[in-house]
């Protein structure tokens, strides 16, 4: 699509009839209506014209309605800056060196760069570039993320916005080379070849907020533990971030404490807690919180509740209707699933315990001295750790446990997703064998016990102790925590259909890895276990948006093997081209901490992708030499709102339909699919209906093959899917090495909230 380009102040007549004269519109309609109105009226009536002309039929309206638009910013912005209108951009400088002093602006812009230095990246501000936007994409930019004053005026436009995020995240790179990173970096972000996360989208430069998007936490089983971690959650929800929690090591209902049997109240009324500190400790005064809790499926409760959580029936006094849930899987209770007796009915017996007490009977301990639980097992490949030790719990006649048919625990499972499009599954097992980074907790032992909020970040993780607690010479009272792994993930995703249309990959990467790593030092983390394990492993998540996009421009149908092909072919060269970069950054900057003995360093991670060719062998090679900056490098998030500014479609999901309403909190827009026309139409209306998943289970085993750590996948099913079939996606996602699904979102369901930290 070829943007209305134009390099002075044009009239609102002028741009109708540059619309008429590119998408050969039909304007005459509106500029008959527009005779006798003035400009501010003109102007008004002309946008809502537009967007209510958009449709499957005319979807080039959506450009009239953005430009129309942007003459709009351009007149507010200019009057609130005072400078002629006409210059669409002010002085760069000014703008900078104001938005410092009154607060809205961090001090670090001005004391990092002097005034040439800004004056001349000033200049790299293209115009043009904000006719790249569609209306909704434009919209969102300037709702949401420019800098605005104390009164809500804006100052700031979509490229200085660009800029400002540039010139953050490269200020403490080298002077001599600073400069160019950061023309690099905005060639980037002001060609929509990629989006940075929402938070860094929003806060990057600014004086509050901080740059990550999302944090996952491990709740140790104790008071202090629980009550720490809600603390904990609190100060980072405050500071926009989605937030992930494993509550799998916790006691389980009727439990003893302190040896007093019967006495747990179970993770219910903890998880009700978090549910209270989510809605009430909002993000940035925007939305409230947004918390997801994980739970085994071999922990006690959860068929005490926990499964029922979000759904409408049952005790009130027993449900957290504000959070999300997720359960951690493991190979045997999918195999359990498949055993049957000889007439085809499901007789897999699955046991449940509780956690506690799995440490009290069985005593086994780490080369610590440390308990270990069910939960810190996992099968690999050859050697079965988790489900020896399950058989192991399963023959003691000490332990106690709930025993359900297995297949009845996956009902339960089933009938919650449908209703509330939860829990999110985490197939625990193939987690742990394709991380990195096990060789930090031993064979077998599980490094990683849940994902994230939109379960694309898979990292190790470990609980926060309280170890000691004393009163120091000045009566001050001291509490010694000793930090666990508090995952963070920083995102950024590529563009697919401007970027891969483009050929830009291989330039793209570098300067994209650059800035998720620069965010790792420049971030402000309120807890401080996070802000340790962020610069420990220096994790980022790279990835992608615009899937389906791509595929309609370069005319592949979804239910295809062409699809399934050309996801394979395309992951692996941007896998290529991130750990590449990972590894130059390492050559300048140094390598991650934990990098001797993991698998990047002894080279396993390669043979285990089965990466064979020249160009991958020389990469291990100069990694073995070098390492890699990052732990892990990437991660696909769900990409809704930045998909939208970018022009495109959402993360790696189909599209469902070639025109809808998109409806947020604040605005109901028209929309079409993007680069919607006659050679496109037949690759997007053939979704309409809810296509095959496993088509789209097969595309993302495809992916997940070269992605390190996870994909938010969702499963699409109409509302009256029958059990047995929605049984078998869960199988197959299993079977084909899925580590994660995200939601299953039926046609009966109403919308669900996103998480907006994790749009990246």
């Amino acid at each position: 699509m070829n943007p209305i380009v134009y390099s002075e102040k044009d009239t609102v007549e002028k741009a109708i009839r540059r619309a008429e004269k590119i998408y050969n519109l039909d304007v005459a309609p509106l500029l008959a209506k527009l005779e006798t109105l003035g400009h501010e009226a003109k102007a008004e009536q002309s946008l809502i014209y537009a967007l209510n002309r958009i449709s499957m039929a005319e979807p080039d309206w959506t450009f009239v309605a953005a430009e129309l638009y942007l003459e709009e910013l351009y007149e507010k912005a200019a009057k609130n800056r005072n400078y002629p209108a006409q210059d669409k951009y002010g002085d760069f400088y000014k703008l900078v060196k104001n938005l410092s002093e009154v607060g809205i602006y961090s001090s670090d812009l001005m004391e990092s760069y002097s005034e040439e230095e800004i004056k001349e990246l000033g200049k790299e501000i293209d115009a043009e570039r904000d006719l790249l936007f569609n209306y909704i994409g434009l919209f969102l930019l300037a709702d949401r993320y420019v800098a605005k004053d104390y009164e809500g005026n804006i100052h700031e436009l979509p490229q200085e916005r660009f800029l400002v995020i540039a010139m953050t995240l490269m200020q403490n790179e080298p002077q001599e080379k600073r400069l160019d990173l950061v023309k690099e970096a905005y060639w980037a972000m002001s060609n929509l070849y990629m989006t940075v996360a929402t938070p860094t989208l929003s806060n990057a430069g600014k004086s509050f907020g901080q740059l990550s998007s999302c944090f996952i936490d491990t709740v140790d089983d104790s008071l202090d533990g629980i009550y720490l971690n809600n603390w904990d959650i609190a100060r980072l929800s405050k500071d926009g971030g989605g937030i992930g929690i494993y509550y799998g090591k916790v006691r389980a209902l009727g439990s003893d404490i302190k040896k007093f049997k019967g006495n747990s109240s179970g993770v219910i009324p903890w998880i009700r807690l978090l549910n209270d500190t989510a809605v009430s400790v909002d993000q940035l005064g925007q939305r409230q919180g947004a918390v997801a809790v994980y739970l085994d499926v071999f922990h006690k409760d959860i068929m005490n509740g926990f499964l029922d959580l979000k759904t409408n029936n049952g005790d009130e006094r027993r449900k957290a209707h504000d959070i999300f849930t997720g359960v951690s899987i493991p190979d045997l209770f999918m195999e359990k699933l498949n055993e049957k007796d000889d007439n085809g009915r499901s007789i897999g017996e699955w046991h449940t315990f509780c956690p506690h007490q799995v440490k009290s009977v069985m005593g086994w301990k780490d080369e610590h001295g440390t308990a270990l639980g069910l939960e810190d097992f996992y099968d690999e490949i050859d050697v079965k750790h988790f489900t020896e030790k399950y058989e192991e719990a399963a023959a003691n006649p000490l332990l106690p446990r709930k025993t359900y048919r297995a297949m009845d625990i996956m009902a339960r499972i089933m009938v919650s997703q449908l209703e509330t499009g939860t829990p999110y599954m985490f197939y625990r097992d193939e987690v742990n064998r394709q991380n990195p980074n096990k060789h930090l907790r031993g064979k077998g032992r599980t490094s990683i016990y849940c994902s994230n909020l939109c379960t694309e970040i898979a990292q190790n993780m470990s609980a926060t102790t309280i170890t000691k607690e004393y009163t120091d010479e000045d009566g001050n009272l001291v509490m010694i925590r000793k930090p666990g792994d508090f995952v963070v993930c920083n995102l950024s995703s590529i563009n697919l259909p401007r970027a891969v249309k483009a050929e830009v990959l291989e330039r793209l990467i570098p300067i994209q890895m650059r800035m998720l790593d620069n965010v790792i030092d420049l971030n402000t983390i309120s807890v401080g276990q996070a802000d340790a394990t962020n610069k420990k492993f220096r994790a980022v998540g790279l990835g992608t948006f615009g899937w389906h996009h791509l595929l309609a421009l370069e005319g592949i149908h979804w239910e295809s093997e062409e699809a399934v092909k050309f996801a394979d072919k395309l992951y692996e060269e941007i896998a290529y081209h991130t750990i590449r970069s990972s590894m130059e950054l390492a050559k300048e900057k140094g390598a991650y901490r934990e990098f001797s003995g993991s698998e990047w360093q002894t080279g396993e991670y390669f043979k285990r992708k089965q990466y064979t060719s020249g160009r991958w062998t020389g990469l291990q090679k100069e990694i073995t030499e070098n390492g890699v900056r990052n732990g892990w490098m990437m991660a696909v998030a769900p990409n809704s709102s930045t998909a939208k500014i970018g022009g495109s479609t959402d993360g790696i999901d189909p599209l469902y339909a070639v025109e809808y309403a998109e409806e947020k909190k604040n605005f109901k827009f028209k929309v079409t699919a993007p680069d919607l026309n006659h050679n496109t139409y037949d690759y997007y209306r053939r979704a309409r209906h809810v296509l095959d998943q496993k088509w789209s289970i097969r595309q993302n085993a495809a992916r997940q093959r070269h992605i390190d750590q996870g994909i938010s996948f969702n499963l699409y099913v109409p509302h009256t899917i029958k059990a047995k079939d929605l049984l078998e996606m869960h199988v197959e996602a299993w079977a084909q090495g899925l580590k994660t699904t995200y939601y299953v979102r039926s046609t009966s369901q109403a919308e669900i909230e996103e998480c907006e930290a994790c749009q990246s």
